[in-house]
């Protein structure tokens, strides 16, 4: 049996290719995900269906109210930005931004590593194709890296947590190829940030439009609908 990893999972593209590769890797995986308020709760039943598919050893859910913080429009009566052009998407920090997401997660992921005796987190931050969060960023995930080696009863005792970002430099088609190659279910995620009620993906927020992108360059259908019309065949047979 491979050592213990803990994946966090929010049921989206990325992390669950990243669960995928932990898997291949020989890693055993323990998913966390997180109830932070967020708007797109759909995601919390995505991340609970894909850690059945893959039948990690444990999925956590933890609950973090980020709504007290507010200042995002994930949390907080802010308009999801939709229809915004690609180059925009890489230059500033959106609404979507979360403040101190990221750090909140891998440190609460962080502990649950300790207590089931990991020294592995696997996170699918990406820093290429992405909304300009800052904690998505190759510098953030070092830095929480060296963080975990002074903050830890495990750090400290000589075994260094590594948190692994497997995505950082990868495309989002590359990312869908490489999930295809593992034959994940892309029909088993959630990436929308401004679903419908019964959690039909909008198109039309970022995350949408840049997973969307990743499909259509990596030539392969994504198998969730969308509240937009997509003509997949045209896109496979390089048409659009």
């Amino acid at each position: 049996m491979g050592h213990k990893a803990v994946i966090l999972s929010s049921g989206g593209l990325d992390s669950t290719t990243v669960l995928a590769i932990a898997k291949a890797e020989g890693f055993v995986p323990y998913t966390i995900s997180f109830d932070y308020g967020q708007r797109h709760r759909h995601e919390l039943e995505a991340a609970k269906r894909v850690s059945d598919h893959f039948h990690v050893a444990q999925h956590l859910v933890v609950p973090v109210d980020l709504r007290g913080i507010g200042g995002s429009a994930l949390t907080a009566d802010i308009d999801v930005p939709r229809d915004r052009p690609m180059k925009e998407m890489s230059q500033g920090i959106p609404p979507t931004y979360v403040p101190a997401r990221n750090t909140v997660f891998l440190s609460l992921a962080m502990g649950w590593a300790e207590v089931i005796g990991s020294c592995d987190i696997f996170i699918g931050v990406n820093a290429i194709d992405y909304s300009g969060y800052p904690d998505c960023r190759p510098a953030f995930i070092s830095a929480f890296e060296k963080l975990a080696c002074v903050a830890t009863k495990a750090g400290v005792e000589g075994h260094a947590l590594r948190i692994h970002a497997p995505l950082m430099e990868m495309t989002k088609a590359r990312i869908i190829r490489r999930g295809v190659e593992l034959g994940v279910d892309y029909g088993l995620t959630f990436s929308c940030y401004n679903p419908s009620k019964d959690g039909i993906s909008c198109g039309r927020c970022d995350a949408c439009r840049l997973r969307l992108r990743g499909f259509r360059e990596a030539r392969v259908k994504d198998p969730i609908p969308y509240q937009i019309p997509i003509d997949w065949d045209a896109i496979i047979n390089g048409e659009q």
